[in-house]
């Protein structure tokens, strides 16, 4: 082989090299940069976004669908309740006020515009009324609250947040929400940022929509 042909053939292994080298770059970066599905899956089928939602400011709902790697690992139970005589009533009795919600105890809801407890701070998830078990072969629940009390603000814009806290203490069950959400960067105000820091095993569920009279 001539000299001329020893480059050239050199020269064609060394360019299929760097693209064979390329490619597999290309791939791994891809697979990296590959998101991670969340564990739990939360839907939000009402209130949606831009929606003008209640009369007197109050009586919409909040309907969430949340899917769970197990039922077990939802750590979820009935529940039908709600303020005065509708609370711990058969036949699925539950608590009732702002908090952490015993019958779906990772859940978190927060409204911008509350104006009880912590405000935008403050998780609504155990003012829900009404949780059952959807769907068992998807390990999906639905939770529903029917706001009662104009306490979340008066013909204003609210944005709704809603998500499954981290298994924070990794006893395999999502029950560690908090009753409010701490203000991890002091800004004085709670949104997904405050979320995130706190720990979150679903991805943050973000409704902006107007609650009016």
């Amino acid at each position: 082989m001539t000299r001329k042909l020893k480059a050239t053939a050199l020269a064609a292994t060394a360019t299929a090299a760097l693209a064979g080298a390329l490619i597999a770059g290309s791939a791994s970066t891809a697979s990296a940069a590959k998101p991670t599905k969340p564990a739990v899956n939360v839907s939000v089928l009402s209130p949606r976004a831009g929606d003008v939602a209640g009369k007197e400011s109050k009586g919409f709902f909040v309907d969430l669908a949340v899917r769970y790697p197990t039922l077990a690992a939802s750590g979820a139970g009935f529940q039908l309740t709600g303020p005065t005589a509708h609370l711990n009533q058969a036949p699925f009795p539950g608590a009732f006020g702002p908090g952490v919600d015993e019958k779906v105890p990772g859940l978190i809801v927060l409204l911008s515009t509350a104006t009880i407890g912590a405000r935008s701070g403050q998780n609504l998830a155990n003012l829900f009324n009404l949780t059952g078990f959807t769907n068992q072969r998807t390990n999906e629940i639905w939770d529903t609250w029917i706001v009662g009390a104009p306490s979340f603000g008066k013909n204003v814009g609210s944005v709704l947040r809603v998500a499954v806290a981290a298994d924070r203490n990794k006893d395999g069950i999502y029950n560690d929400a908090p009753a409010v959400v701490p203000d991890a960067n002091h800004d004085g105000r709670i949104n997904a940022i405050d979320l995130r820091a706190f720990g979150v095993a679903s991805e943050i569920v973000t409704v902006p929509f107007r609650i009016t009279d």
